[in-house]
């Protein structure tokens, strides 16, 4: 079992900064995949960016030059790094691993954006 621990979510105004951190504990393997979902009330959950064990990314195109995916495979933790944040980025987070056939999910932090 896998267990995710998130934080840094919270409220900020438009144009803002925040920086999400997820903590992962328990069975976890060197190759895995870790990254970041979102979901706004009324839609579906929907990738925000992902990161390798060996660091390649994938980031929603929504984001693209805005945030920054990193992780320390030492301390197994995944960032969210969010900048020129806008009121749609308002959702909860869910912090996410992947290992082999086990998919794991952290409980969510919100993250509001002010307009």
């Amino acid at each position: 079992q896998v267990q995710l621990v998130e934080s840094g979510g919270g409220l900020v105004q438009a144009g803002g900064s925040l920086r999400l951190s997820c903590a992962a504990s328990g069975s976890i393997w060197s190759g895995n995949v870790m990254g970041w979902y979102r979901q706004a009330p009324g839609k579906q959950r929907e990738l925000v960016a992902s990161m390798t064990s060996g660091m390649s990314t994938n980031y929603a195109d929504y984001v693209k030059g805005r945030f920054t995916i990193s992780r320390d495979n030492a301390r197994n933790t995944v960032y969210l790094q969010m900048n020129s944040l806008k009121p749609d980025d308002t959702a909860v987070y869910y912090c996410n691993v992947v290992q082999g056939l086990q998919n794991y999910w952290g409980q969510g932090t919100q993250v509001t954006v002010s307009s």
